[in-house]
């Protein structure tokens, strides 16, 4: 069985090379001699298209202000246009006109070729601005500024610039009509290893973008989660910073933080505070009926607003009650208010001799009969004897 031919890779020497340069040398003096004027009046409109985009690239560079870049979103996208470079805006204007000026096809396919790749890059370029922009401008928004954002700014613009260009590349590839599966896959496999082997700095880093966007809290809020209350003091790449209310720093990886449920005290609008209160079981009825009335006076006088008071059961040792208010957000405000209601009630009850309970026990001792008896023997009253003088 014969075998098969292989088929010669395309190459290309610097003859053929030279060959395709005089070529395109002579098509394009052929062009010009027989097209002078479309071209001119092509090569005018395109000046025109010139001069149009880099006044809109000039407005926008005016529109964006260099120490507030990303202060708001027509200055996130105004600082992309910023970002237009002169070759697209000449390989744009070409595009535009080389049907008019009837381009012989060398010609058009040179221009085309080269407004595919400035096209691409263009592209690229731009949504890396508006990517990093938009992320500035919510750090910035939430007061997530500092050293933090801006080491948080440097890793992510290098992710997004490898990301964006490599797609870039790949696309310009493809419509250039090579064939990019091969590429494809190996940029794929090389994305899973560095994947699988950074995924926690990974995890981390998208997580502190997470909260960048998502917005769960901000640098300078009261916190809570677990074992865990304090107020956030920075929030980096890799893990945030809480200051425990106890004084100690608590430093805890940014996805780890994430998957807890975290309670935002600063976002409150109203702290509740609840008091539990016992009262000895000798309290008649009708006192006890108007405890709850009384709790709601004792907390509108404070100052706090009221929400509820009751009975809530018969406890071993006390008739328990419970009253609910709200007060001042502002974790000191609402300590003291605590304080001021919590003895405020003290003061009540003692002028009122409403007795709070406290564990106690009593033992009950019985006769055989059944009937209870003293636990102890009942003591005879001592009889006073007066001596004379001189007995003993």
């Amino acid at each position: 069985m014969p075998k098969p031919i292989p088929t010669p890779s395309p190459t290309f020497s610097p003859t053929e090379l030279r060959t395709n340069i005089v070529s395109l040398t002579e098509t394009s003096s052929a062009w010009f001699q027989s097209h002078w004027l479309q071209i001119a009046i092509a090569a005018a409109i395109g000046t025109v298209i010139v001069i149009a985009l880099s006044a809109v690239r000039s407005f926008a560079a005016r529109w964006v202000k260099p120490d507030a870049i990303a202060a708001s979103w027509p200055s996130v996208f105004a600082h992309a246009m910023t970002r237009t470079n002169n070759f697209f805006i000449i390989m744009t204007a070409a595009k535009i006109v080389d049907g008019y000026a009837r381009a012989p096809l060398e010609v058009a396919q040179t221009i085309n070729f080269l407004f595919t790749i400035a096209a691409g890059f263009q592209v690229a370029i731009w949504l890396r601005e508006i990517i990093l922009g938009v992320v500035e401008h919510r750090a910035n928004r939430d007061n997530y500024r500092g050293e933090t954002i801006v080491n948080a700014m440097g890793i992510i613009r290098l992710l997004v610039t490898i990301a964006l260009f490599g797609m870039a590349i790949i696309v310009i590839l493809g419509n250039l009509g090579i064939n990019v599966t091969g590429l494809v896959a190996g940029l794929g496999v090389g994305g899973i290893a560095i994947g699988l082997a950074a995924q926690g700095i990974f995890a981390d880093l998208f997580a502190a973008l997470a909260i960048i966007f998502d917005r769960p809290f901000s640098k300078g809020d009261a916190i809570a989660y677990d074992d865990t209350v304090g107020s956030v003091e920075e929030i980096g790449l890799k893990s945030t910073r809480i200051r425990s209310v106890t004084g100690e720093e608590r430093i805890i990886a940014n996805k780890s933080l994430l998957d807890k449920e975290i309670q935002n005290n600063s976002r409150r609008t109203a702290r509740r505070m609840k008091f539990p209160i016992g009262t000895i079981y000798q309290t008649p009825p009708e006192v006890a009926l108007a405890i709850p009335g009384k709790l709601e006076e004792i907390v509108k006088k404070a100052g706090a607003s009221f929400v509820r008071a009751g009975f809530v059961g018969f406890g071993d040792s006390s008739l328990n009650f419970e009253v609910e208010f709200d007060c001042s957000a502002v974790y000191d405000e609402a300590y003291l208010m605590r304080h001021k209601v919590g003895l405020a009630i003290l003061d009540r009850f003692n002028d009122e001799g409403i007795e709070f309970a406290y564990p106690t026990q009593t033992t009950f001792t019985s006769a055989p009969d059944g009937t209870m008896i003293m636990p102890y023997a009942e003591v005879q009253p001592v009889k006073r004897v007066d001596l004379k003088e001189g007995e003993i």
